[in-house]
């Protein structure tokens, strides 16, 4: 009897009742501009934002309307302008290279390795283009940090991390968006936070703290802060930096703040997942599982796996007859950009050149959510059926 999954590969989680209740009380005062509060109240956002401070270990922290704007307002604060090239990976989505073009700056693509991390040889050749690196941990797959962050110091380029599939992972111990000068997180809803939209930005610079401060529109309402910079930080920027609001509200943040509190929970519930499908899918003929390195603590929560040097009309198969059994999958090897999926030469607004080796790797990646709503055995099940079908396509062609 074939096995077929009959789950959702976009269903959460729902709301935890702590942030459930904390939202009714935000929507039951009324407050949720986050400078909208009582008199000796903390608002949301604010407590939010220095509690995430302190779980990555960050001086600063500001909570934004989005990962994509978090990235944005980063690339403004440390000096990118109209017409600055800006390195990134050729391996991303689409927020990536947008957050570049919103500030006028021009993507310089590095490649990925089979790894689906950055070419670190490709990102060593190219450093001297420019001054700035807006590193994606696209998928959650983290580079060696200790390489890129000497090779990127020694060349004097400022290293901006995207971390929206990251948030709460680290490499040798170091949490994802502590390495480089400014860390990016995203809290839109399959992220590993939930507020539908949202985001976060880190930094351990006062400078670049209070410029983004007064980038999201602060109204000099800054010393209502709680993980920003002290005031004098602003005394030289505040009648100089335009308001290009994106703040997060208190609702928003009422929502979070339980969600940051269990991360660390959520985090080992997804990696079990991922871990039971990675085991599932080891020795498919046909099929490279992706090896993670021992210095890296991954949050599983997407997997992707190499269908490498197959015919596009094959791993189309794949996806397909996966797909009539229940199990969603994602190929980044389509000629246009399908959903979540698009590669670099995607980006008709971001110049762009052939990379062969990394056409070659993006060609066979195929991706999949793992939501925790997902069951351990629901998880073995969408192993089999992956399995199964991949091993047939293969047979068949080879």
């Amino acid at each position: 009897m074939t096995e077929h999954f009959t789950g959702s590969f976009t269903q959460q989680e729902p709301i935890p009742e702590a942030g459930i209740e904390a939202a009714l009380a935000v929507l039951r005062h009324g407050r949720l501009h986050r400078y909208n509060t009582a008199p000796d109240e903390l608002s949301e956002t604010a407590l939010l934002e220095q509690e995430f401070a302190a779980y990555v270990g960050a001086q600063y922290c500001l909570a934004v309307a989005s990962g994509g704007y978090a990235m944005a307002t980063a690339l403004r604060a440390v000096g990118v302008k109209a017409g600055d090239k800006v390195l990134s990976n050729a391996f991303t989505l689409a927020p990536v290279p947008g957050a570049i073009a919103a500030v006028g700056g021009v993507p310089v693509f590095v490649g990925v390795t089979e790894c689906l991390t950055i070419d670190l040889d490709d990102l060593e050749a190219k450093l001297d283009q420019a001054h700035v690196l807006l590193l994606s941990h696209m998928r959650g797959h983290i580079c060696d940090m200790d390489r890129l962050m000497a090779m990127c110091d020694a060349a004097g380029v400022t290293v901006i991390e995207d971390c929206a599939h990251t948030m709460g992972a680290a490499w040798n111990g170091v949490p994802s968006g502590r390495h480089g000068a400014v860390g990016c997180y995203s809290c839109q809803t399959y992220k590993h936070v939930n507020s539908g939209e949202g985001g976060f930005l880190v930094t351990d610079d006062p400078y670049v703290a209070a410029k983004s401060v007064m980038l999201s529109g602060s109204y000099m309402l800054f010393e209502r802060h709680l993980a920003a910079p002290p005031k004098e930080a602003f005394d030289e920027i505040k009648y100089t930096t335009p308001n290009i609001s994106g703040r997060m509200d208190n609702l928003r943040a009422a929502i979070l703040r339980p969600q940051v509190a269990d991360l660390a929970t959520q985090c080992a519930r997804w990696n079990e997942r991922y871990r039971t499908i990675e085991a599932g899918l080891r020795d498919t003929p046909g099929l490279t599982v992706i090896e993670r390195p021992e210095q890296e603590t991954i949050v599983g929560s997407s997997i992707q796996f190499l269908l490498l040097d197959w015919a596009a009309s094959a791993v189309r198969d794949v996806v397909a007859r996966c797909g009539a059994r229940g199990v969603e999958l994602k190929w980044f090897g389509a000629p246009e950009p399908v959903a979540f999926t698009s590669k670099y030469d995607s980006w008709r607004y971001a110049p762009s050149t052939p990379m062969a080796a990394s056409d070659r790797v993006l060609a066979g990646i195929v991706d999949m959510r793992v939501p925790l709503t997902f069951s351990t055995e629901d998880c073995a099940l969408i192993a089999r059926i992956i399995r199964g079908e991949v091993s047939a396509v293969y047979q068949a062609t080879a």
